[in-house]
């Protein structure tokens, strides 16, 4: 069996910070793509992988969430990962000299009052450790990155500002993603679906009674367009217990008569938020 655990970035990616807290001794490999992360994963090139599903600044990840409705992947696990942001820059840098700044959109945008403080011009790219590559590469007068301490070490940049984004709740939510589920363990669990209701009046909300009704605690709901026809949506929705706990078995019960179609993406150990 592979030994590595798959995350999309390259190293000093926040998502390498997360896949190195599940990977138990075995090697983070970083892929270009989410894409590319599930079919590492599904072919078995990697073990498992690390795929970030929401940010409790700047919402949801999309691409994940589309990704898990059209795998076959289980969802295994949850880490949440406290986001620190640092301005970096080639050796001698001045924050003062600092003009524009590259990092991946959502970095930017939770540094949004940190760069207008400084006027400072956001340019986006597809990373934030890329950023710092690209960085370290090509260096240019004025130009600094928003990424990691850790890409800081990896590529050689100089720290000019730490802990730059706007809100000290910045966390990330991850799934481990994996191609068989895992043996129950002790502790609280979470459960995450996906579902499609008929177009209806009360649709919905006949769906969801069926939680109340089981006395089942949701901790997250979400609509997302359908990816095979317009104006259709389908339903994410995170509960707390495990599939083969009674009040969740019943309540699954009862929505897959209710909706059109329920995909249980995984029950798995719900994770701690640790700060730091």
């Amino acid at each position: 069996m592979s030994k590595k655990v798959a995350y999309q970035g390259t190293a000093g990616a926040f998502s390498e910070e997360a896949a190195l807290t599940v990977a138990g001794g075995a090697e983070p490999v970083g892929y270009p793509t989410f894409h590319e992360v599930f079919e590492a994963v599904t072919s078995g090139a990697a073990a498992c992988g690390v795929v970030p599903v929401e940010n409790a600044v700047a919402g949801s990840i999309n691409q994940t969430y589309d990704l898990l409705l059209e795998s076959d992947l289980h969802v295994v696990g949850e880490v949440y990962l406290r986001v620190r942001h640092n301005l970096l820059a080639p050796q001698g840098t001045r924050l003062e000299d600092v003009r524009k700044v590259i990092s991946h959109p959502q970095a930017l945008s939770q540094c949004d009052g940190f760069l207008a403080r400084h006027k400072l011009e956001a340019v986006p790219v597809y990373d934030t450790a890329g950023a710092a590559k690209q960085l370290a590469e090509r260096p240019e007068p004025g130009l600094a990155a928003i990424a990691s301490k850790r890409a800081a070490e990896v590529y050689g940049l100089e720290v000019l500002a730490e802990g730059i984004e706007d809100f000290d709740f910045n966390y990330t939510r991850f799934f481990v993603i994996a191609r068989e589920e895992r043996p129950r363990t002790e502790g609280p669990y979470k459960t995450s679906v996906v579902f499609g209701v008929r177009h209806k009046p009360g649709g919905l909300l006949s769906a969801l009674e069926a939680f109340a009704r089981s006395r089942v605690n949701l901790t997250k709901l979400e609509s997302r367009p359908r990816r095979d026809r317009a104006w259709s949506y389908v339903f994410y929705l995170d509960f707390e217990g495990h599939v083969e706990d009674p009040e969740p078995a019943e309540a699954l019960v009862t929505l897959l008569r209710r909706a059109a179609f329920v995909k249980v993406l995984g029950s798995y150990p719900a994770a701690p938020m640790n700060g730091g």
